[in-house]
């Protein structure tokens, strides 16, 4: 039998996702009992946005001082524009512009936007600096590859959005940009002496501090510097963070994540990070397989955290007023961003009321915007296509866990202009054929004879480095399409790059940089236009 007390202290300082777009009765039940509050992904919400805006007014019912946190950063990864694709410039296209009002701008739209859905903590800016070409998980999700450069613009996202009334949760301290893996799916290891890291990746941060950020997100990443543990189970790292000057909240990443589910498990994580110095547990998405595989139930996966807290301040091995703390941190954090309490004593996240109204920033929605992503969408050599009918060959992987959204708005923005066919090419189309030599052994070459002549062909990729399997296919369909056009969506190429077809470097698979890549080819293009979407997969592929 658990202790209530010890119960309802330990929910403090807990936040699960769930599963559906309606709140299941044990997490009401566990708001009623204290809940720290939920963190929203994709397969909550809806397109609508008054849905969403009810669903959270229903938990907030249950617990008016609640936090409800979304995982909307612009560009790649948004779960308000889940379904459609981000209409905002992503971090990539920000440090790209270089123009600090308009990261502040995005920053205060993402808080109009969040404030309108009920949710009141964005889990952004990423301070992450991406100094690793082959970063799987950050990439265009960084404002860029200098300290330099992601601080200044840090700053101006938390900035923007905590003056609209929400906090910010800048991710991913000490910084996940130099990892070569993927935490949803291992446990990386950052080999950075203490300087190179103070000098590189620590910056942004600072900076974030320096502007008042509410609350920071820890890495599951192992920096030998600080020792064995990931970040978010090491209290070296987080002692560094509070020494900085951070009196904010700590929180983790999810802790259904393979870097702590596999290893420690979530709920042994979960108290090695309370006791590292973190406040409150993100449980994360229950829709993450992990290593059960899907079988298991958010309500599984919050019970297995709630009860090893539990469980582990109730003999001890968890000092009680490590907990207190934690707890009365988030509560601190959740008084600051709830209408019904205001801003509160000491708290650096002004009232929700302070956000501006839609009708007072048009210019910078319809206007600064789409001219930012006008300035940092790049062509490289001559765009040919001159067609009513286009063939879209994606060469990506999967989407990470990161992204989530699988869709393409790439395809139905194109369809709004053209005759669109998309093929989604599997893992078989991404590597090279039997006999280099001889192109049409390659089974990437023996579809693309399957296209119609007269279609145009868009080849969408994300990772165009040398010897990449994405950049071998291009080289392989240059020989049986010279007229293809290449849609790159992520990190950009060096200047000193040669690829066989012209290229779009979008810097973020968003619906807004899609507009823009079909703005641009309807442009090079004399044919009418008819308008169908024809979605088809290689059946030997993904």
């Amino acid at each position: 039998m658990i202790d209530p007390d010890v119960a309802r202290l330990v929910r403090g300082v807990l936040w699960p996702g769930f599963l559906g777009r309606t709140a299941p009765d044990w997490l009401l039940r566990e708001l009623d009992g204290g809940l720290a509050g939920v963190v929203y992904f994709g397969q909550n919400l809806s397109s609508d946005p008054a849905e969403v805006a009810a669903l959270s007014a229903e938990l907030r019912d249950h617990r008016p001082e609640i936090l409800i946190g979304v995982d909307e950063e612009g560009g790649n990864v948004s779960r308000l524009e889940a379904l459609t694709g981000s209409t905002l410039p992503g971090h990539a296209q920000l440090g790209a512009l270089d123009d600090v009002e308009t990261t502040r701008a995005v920053g205060a739209a993402l808080a109009e936007r969040l404030h309108a859905a009920g949710a009141n903590v964005a889990l952004a800016p990423v301070a992450d600096v991406n100094t690793n070409p082959a970063n799987p998980v950050i990439g265009v999700r960084s404002f860029g590859p200098t300290a330099d450069l992601v601080s200044r613009h840090v700053a101006a996202m938390v900035d923007g959005l905590q003056a609209g009334g929400v906090a910010a949760c800048v991710k991913h301290y000490p910084g996940h940009g130099d990892t070569a893996s993927d935490s949803h799916l291992d446990l990386p290891r950052i080999d950075l002496d203490l300087a190179e890291l103070e000098a590189e990746h620590l910056p942004p941060f600072d900076a974030a501090i320096a502007a008042g950020v509410a609350s920071v997100m820890t890495a599951h990443i192992v920096v030998p510097a600080f020792g064995d543990a990931p970040a978010t189970l090491n209290p070296i790292p987080l002692r560094r963070l509070r020494e900085s000057g951070f009196d904010g909240v700590i929180i983790s990443d999810a802790l259904d994540m393979a870097a702590i589910r596999s290893t420690t498990g979530s709920g042994r994580g979960a108290v090695l990070a309370l006791e590292a110095g973190v406040d409150l547990l993100c449980i994360g998405n229950p829709s993450n397989l992990g290593p059960k595989q899907g079988a298991t139930t958010d309500e599984d996966d919050y019970l297995e955290v709630f009860e090893a807290v539990c469980a582990a301040v109730a003999d001890g091995e968890l000092d009680r007023a490590i907990v207190e703390r934690a707890a009365a941190r988030v509560a601190w954090l959740a008084r600051s961003v709830s209408p019904s309490t205001g801003s509160g004593t000491g708290a650096s996240v002004p009232e929700p009321s302070a956000v501006p109204e839609r009708s007072t920033v048009p210019e910078l929605v319809e206007g600064r915007f789409s001219d930012a992503i006008r300035r940092v969408v790049r062509v490289r050599g001559e765009v040919a296509i001159d067609a009513s009918a286009i063939t879209l060959v994606d060469l990506r992987d999967r989407p990470t866990f990161a992204v989530a959204s699988a869709h393409d708005p790439f395809a139905e923005s194109l369809a709004e202009r053209f005759d669109v066919t998309r093929l989604a090419a599997g893992p078989s189309l991404r590597t090279p054929g039997p006999d280099a030599e001889a192109p049409a052994s390659d089974e990437l070459t023996l579809l693309l004879e399957t296209i119609p002549a007269d279609d145009g062909v868009v080849l969408l990729a994300d990772r165009l480095g040398d010897d990449t399997p994405q950049r071998l296919a291009v080289d392989r369909v240059a020989l049986v399409r010279p007229d293809a056009v290449v849609v790159s969506v992520g990190l950009p190429l060096s200047e000193d790059a040669v690829l066989p077809l012209p290229v779009i470097d979008t810097l973020a698979a968003s619906l807004a940089s899609a507009d823009r890549v079909t703005e641009l080819l309807a442009a090079a293009s004399s044919a009418a236009p008819t308008h169908h979407l024809h979605d088809q997969h290689h059946r030997n592929g993904s």
